[in-house]
């Protein structure tokens, strides 16, 4: 079932007798970088997935810039406005900044988390000042020709970019991220313009499993240890040869663990 919400665009599976998991996308991308978790889902957990405002499905954003603040409170809204009690959230990269945000506010809200390609700093000036010409020549023009190339070299792995067994995949992202309308623009803002969450880690009590690829160029290794060390119940998962989206770049390995992960936390009843 697909919801509307203050302009914001929900994929609900309406399974209210299972657990339910709240997936947070990736800038550059939607709910349906999900599509594969859910279906593997279906019949052990009810499945919500929203669209950011201002990317997606979701309507356009209404000034310059979207915050992770404001983000949360999507977030805080979805969850209290459809009754969803203690949820599991599974999150990506942006996604993962919105959810430490929500979950340092809420913790009581938050049952387990898996957090993937996330970190929980500011990203650094000289990042800051690389990453700015870019949302404006978004904003200007959309993704294409050397923007989309950088966006297709952040988002996957070099390893699987030079897969030729997963050619199909990464030339369906690159059409799907050229696509994306210069409206992106007040998102990508947000995201580089964001403030650090690193002090609110240890109010998480929460089990999280944080999933890094070391070829994640977007939020390497060292940020994920960040936040594994900032957590007081979390664990690491280090995958060799991939980047920043685990999920989609290595699915057979990554979606059975993380529904496992969910499985055991709500089993727990933690």
């Amino acid at each position: 079932m697909q919801r509307f919400d203050g302009g914001i665009h929900i994929e609900d599976s309406d399974e209210d007798h299972l657990p339910p998991v709240l997936c947070l996308h990736s800038l550059f991308l939607d709910g349906r970088m999900f599509d594969g978790l859910s279906e593997l889902a279906e019949g052990r957990f009810r499945m919500i997935r929203p669209d950011f405002r201002g990317q997606g499905r979701s309507a356009p954003a209404t000034g310059d810039e979207v915050d992770m603040e404001t983000l949360a409170d999507d977030v805080e809204a979805i969850v209290d406005g459809l009754g969803l009690g203690p949820v599991h959230i599974v999150a990506q990269s942006v996604g993962g900044d919105v959810a430490l945000r929500f979950a340092a506010r809420r913790p009581a809200a938050v049952r387990a988390m898996v957090l993937l390609g996330s970190s929980a700093r500011a990203e650094p000036p000289e990042n800051v000042q690389q990453f700015s010409p870019i949302a404006e020549a978004v904003a200007a023009e959309g993704f294409q020709g050397e923007i989309l190339e950088t966006t297709m070299a952040i988002m996957f792995g070099q390893t699987a970019r030079e897969d030729p067994d997963r050619a199909d995949l990464i030339a369906f992202w690159r059409a799907r991220i050229a696509a994306l309308p210069p409206a992106l623009a007040p998102a990508i803002r947000g995201t580089i313009r964001r403030a650090s969450a690193v002090d609110r880690l240890g109010t998480i009590d929460a089990p999280v499993l944080v999933v890094s690829g070391e070829e994640d160029i977007a939020r390497p290794p060292a940020w994920a240890d960040e936040v594994v060390a900032g957590l007081p119940h979390a664990e690491l998962w280090r995958l060799p040869d991939v980047g920043h989206s685990p999920t989609l770049e290595v699915p057979d390995l990554v979606l059975p663990r993380v529904l496992d992960f969910l499985a055991t936390s709500a089993r727990a009843g933690v």
